[in-house]
């Protein structure tokens, strides 16, 4: 979340900043704030008072004891604690504010960075990079949902059955290039440095508002209320959660976390042709990169991260582009945004594959993710990034790879599933 002491000193800048996301009322949301701000300073200043009057006053009780004044220490000894009850009662209210404040604070979304352009949807996003030519196919080429069941790798039927839309079964050469694209993708992050981690699925509430999912997007996670504990939305969630409440020597910096996870999503609303097939699952598999960084090399580490995912995506031999996300159509949490969207020919559209962001100090703020500097106490910066997403990447595999004969799998995958091309 923002930091007031960042908002009131830099307040024109963050009121420019967040309205490039298209906000209503933002300036009051700031004012407000900031109010309740200066009333917790005042309320702790109060409580401060009161406690150290009655500490005062107490010292005295015990000297005017022994010096035979009873009468006059019985006196004071009302004073404290009339002053002692209106220090627990300033410290109720104090805690009330603390926790509106922050409740306040929680609904803020991120300041975009400077270079985020200005616009309300993805129609108003920046393309910073095109491949040149886009493939053609013949007109009795195929979209994917039609390849899957014609080579029998993937039923969406049996899915349904077992869970509900959305929720496909791999199976045969199918499931074998899901397996194949995980095992290439984590071995190009560690190859690039990255350490693989295995972490769990289901996370508490505290991850969930420690990297922002919460509470803004409560309503797309699956929350298993028995437990009360969220299936993750990506592996974002228990990666950078792994660093809460933490502070890393500059030796330990940067952090390069690389990590596989199964990621549920409600999607709540979603309907019509652009859900078809692979477009949108409820489950899906991906590989995701996580970094810490000091902020002087935060953006450094993003262009890394950034052309990590760019390497993947041409040696899988697809067309791609690269988007520059406006103010409206950025991820709440996010400082900077880059997606990567790959040309689905059979689909004639491009399909987002990639997200790789800079949270600047945002998620630090919540999760308490320091360094020291100088014997005090900095707040870091988080990064991450979809390197990759499967079920779009194998969509336009599909689509653009089909021939007569088959469907070619792209090279650096063959040695990964054993085969050069799905056959019926």
């Amino acid at each position: 979340m923002l930091q007031v002491s960042e908002i009131r000193a830099n307040k024109e800048k963050v009121l420019i900043g967040l309205k490039k996301r298209g906000l209503k009322e933002i300036e009051e949301k700031i004012d407000e704030v900031l109010a309740l701000d200066d009333k917790r300073k005042s309320l702790k200043t109060e409580m401060d008072v009161a406690l150290a009057e009655a500490n005062q006053l107490a010292k005295q009780i015990g000297q005017l004891m022994q010096s035979g004044q009873k009468e006059e220490a019985e006196k004071i000894k009302s004073q404290t604690s009339d002053l002692k009850e209106t220090s627990k009662k300033l410290g109720g209210e104090l805690e009330s504010t603390e926790e509106l404040l922050t409740n306040k604070l929680y609904e803020l979304p991120n300041v975009p960075h400077e270079s985020v352009p200005e616009g309300r949807t993805a129609e108003d996003n920046e393309v910073v990079f095109q491949v040149g030519t886009l493939p053609k196919l013949p007109e009795s080429a195929k979209p994917h949902w039609d390849l899957i069941k014609e080579y029998d790798i993937i039923d969406f039927d049996l899915g349904i059955k077992i869970t509900g839309a959305g929720f496909p079964v791999y199976k045969k050469q199918g499931a074998r290039i899901v397996r194949a694209m995980i095992n290439y993708f984590l071995d190009q992050a560690l190859d690039a440095g990255y350490l693989e981690m295995r972490p769990p699925i289901v996370v508490n509430k505290e991850s969930g508002y420690g990297t922002g999912q919460l509470p803004d997007k409560e309503g797309q996670m699956y929350h298993a209320t028995a437990d009360d504990l969220y299936l993750i939305p990506t592996a974002e969630v228990p990666i950078t959660n792994l660093y809460r409440d933490v502070i890393l020597a500059d030796d330990e910096l940067p952090v390069k976390n690389v990590a596989y996870t199964p990621c549920f999503r409600r999607e709540a609303g979603s309907w019509g042709a652009h859900v078809r097939g692979l477009n949108r699952l409820h489950q899906f598999d991906k590989v995701e990169i996580v970094q810490v960084s000091t902020p002087e090399e935060s953006y450094k580490a993003l262009d890394g991260m950034k052309n990590h995912v760019e390497r993947l995506i041409k040696n899988l031999e697809l067309p791609y582009r690269i988007l520059k996300l406006c103010g409206g159509d950025m991820g709440f949490t996010s400082a900077l945004t880059f997606d990567f969207e790959v040309y689905s020919a059979a689909q004639k559209k491009w399909l987002e594959v990639s997200s790789v962001s800079n949270f600047e100090t945002y998620q630090a703020n919540r999760l308490k993710l320091r360094r020291k500097v100088d014997k005090k106490t900095e707040l870091l910066h988080t990064l991450n990034g979809s390197a990759l997403a499967l079920p779009r990447i194998l969509a336009a595999m599909l689509e653009n790879n089909q021939t007569p004969d088959g469907i070619k799998i792209p090279k650096v995958l063959v040695p990964y599933t054993g085969f050069n091309m799905i056959k019926k």
